[in-house]
């Protein structure tokens, strides 16, 4: 089982940028979704969720900016951010869970992680 998150780069402020997350391994369409971030000298925070049924979850810093999708068909979740911020600068990583059970919720831990990419602001 394997993530890989890519499209991080370099970016101007209010730029945008589009993430994809692929999954390796396993069927997509019976795992939730997350997105975090970690920046430098920060605790790793957490960004948004996409269900099992398409159902989203967005943290308070990022509703109106940050959209999540899934295409269960390309194995792949996609993270579009909108006018991006110098305080959007970090790491992004994608995480799984198998939460079939509860397809309209995420859950709070996620078992499978991926290597991050980087996100970066310039002011």
């Amino acid at each position: 089982v394997q993530l890989q998150a890519s499209g991080g780069g370099l970016v101007q402020t209010g730029g945008s940028l589009r993430l994809s997350c692929v999954v390796y391994g396993f069927t997509l369409d019976g795992y939730a979704i997350a997105w975090f971030r970690q920046a430098p000298g920060n605790e790793r925070e957490w960004v948004l969720c996409i269900s099992v049924d398409g159902s989203t979850y967005l943290g308070d810093s990022v509703k109106g900016r940050f959209t999540v999708s899934r295409d269960n068909a390309q194995h792949t979740v996609h993270l579009k951010i909108d006018s991006l911020k110098p305080e959007d600068t970090a790491v992004y990583y994608c995480a799984a869970e198998r939460y079939i059970r509860i397809r309209k919720r995420c859950p709070r831990s996620y078992e499978y992680w991926g290597p991050g990419t980087q996100v970066t602001v310039s002011s």
